[in-house]
């Protein structure tokens, strides 16, 4: 099962490599703004973040921000996609393991979330900068209070007792149609491994479950949201670039050498600037 899933994300690297690639080069002297440099070292930081379980979209989010390596803000929800898909597909590479998951409700909910990212790339592409803003400044916020509730041990609490390792009749369904709605939210910046955690756990699946269901969904769902993004050209090519080198860089360094950090402490911290960033989107989309 791990074998078939991981050659479908084989699958799905080369499809988007051949889009990322051939755009890069017809577009080479027209990347866009934004420091090589920096957009790399953003990409080091909150792709080794994402490996240690913090997420990367609201990070990244908040350091374009703070460092202003976008040309305009309506870029942002395709260059999350287009820049995290590679990094995150090694990471699905490198920790989905053998865990025992019916291979239906695996396949069914990765797949949902893959045709809710298609359906919510090709609207977003089409919402005016104002709305991106807003949109991305509630994203953060809903975010950030799923990064507490994380924190805090709420979320686990959903799991505790659960054993179930497969869902049937309508608690499979709704999974479908959660994950679906997880897949689109993706596409506007909202980060899926907390509200999926959530998901299963309130369906009775066990904790274990989890990983690979929102690490498969994450690695299937962005290189279809970051194709539909390639190809409306809303993203910024060099930051894009950039991060996706280092992201990939920050990846290895936190899997091999990472360690002994106090991910507690640096949790929050990063909350509290999510949420500073996500009030400052809010009243840029209604200014």
């Amino acid at each position: 099962m791990v074998q078939v899933l991981l050659g479908l994300l084989g699958i799905l690297l080369v499809y988007y490599l051949i889009y990322f690639v051939r755009d890069l080069v017809a577009s080479r002297g027209n990347w866009g703004g934004g420091s090589f440099l920096v957009s790399g070292i953003i990409g080091f930081v909150t792709d080794a973040m994402d490996t240690l379980g913090i997420g990367s979209f609201a990070p990244t989010t908040m350091l374009l921000e703070l460092t202003k390596q976008l040309d305009n803000d309506r870029e942002l929800p395709g260059t999350l996609n287009v820049s995290h898909t590679i990094p995150v597909i090694i990471e699905a590479f490198i920790f989905i393991t053998v865990v025992k998951v019916a291979p239906l409700t695996l396949f069914a909910l990765v797949f949902a979330a893959i045709a809710g990212s298609y359906l919510g790339s090709k609207t977003v592409s089409k919402l005016p900068e104002k709305k991106v803003q807003f949109y991305m400044g509630i994203a953060l916020i809903v975010t950030a209070v799923l990064m507490c509730l994380r924190q805090l041990g709420l979320l686990d609490l959903l799991g505790t007792g659960n054993a179930m390792t497969g869902l049937t009749g309508i608690k499979l369904v709704i999974g479908v149609i959660g994950n679906f709605i997880l897949g689109a939210l993706m596409t506007i910046g909202v980060g899926l491994y907390a509200p999926c955690m959530a998901l299963v756990y309130m369906l009775g699946l066990s904790p274990l479950v989890a990983f690979p269901i929102m690490m498969a969904s994450c690695a299937g769902l962005m290189p279809v949201a970051g194709v539909n993004f390639i190809k409306s050209g809303d993203y910024a090519r060099k930051v894009s670039l950039a991060i996706t080198i280092g992201g990939v860089i920050g990846v290895f360094i936190a899997t091999k050498f990472v360690t002994g950090l106090d991910m507690n402490v640096l949790t929050w911290i990063v909350i509290v600037v999510v949420i500073y960033s996500g009030v400052t989107y809010i009243r840029k989309g209604l200014r």
